[in-house]
């Protein structure tokens, strides 16, 4: 009960900071940055250590399956970075979801097939 209490009054104090303190708003958003580059350099060291533990499977696929996983792949990326332009006009986030769900699909049967006998 007490540990709550504190992470709670800390979690205020951050956010007093953040609404009163002049310029607040601008190490917020510079805070958020740096937290959204780490995770996304997170994830890309992650697929790097993945990709050279399946090298020789992904070498074995089809020129035509590793274009189609390698490009989903990639929309998967470029989805991720353009989220907020898709945010900004009516029925984009609907879209991004069927899109994000038509890479991810991609992904999921070429990897499919390559891994079966």
């Amino acid at each position: 009960m007490v540990q709550t209490i504190r992470n709670v009054a800390i979690i205020m104090a951050l956010a007093f900071v953040v609404a009163v303190v002049p310029g607040g708003d601008a190490a917020a958003e510079t805070v958020l940055v740096a937290l959204s580059m780490t995770f996304l350099a997170a994830i890309a060291w992650a697929a790097s250590r993945y990709y050279r533990s399946q090298e020789m499977t992904l070498d074995t696929i089809p020129d035509g399956k590793r274009a189609l996983l390698f490009g989903s792949i990639g929309g998967i990326v470029l989805l991720i970075i353009g989220y907020e332009e898709f945010r900004s006009w009516n029925g984009g986030v609907l879209a991004w979801i069927a899109l994000m769900a038509a890479a991810i699909a991609i992904v999921f049967v070429v990897w499919r097939d390559a891994t079966t006998y």
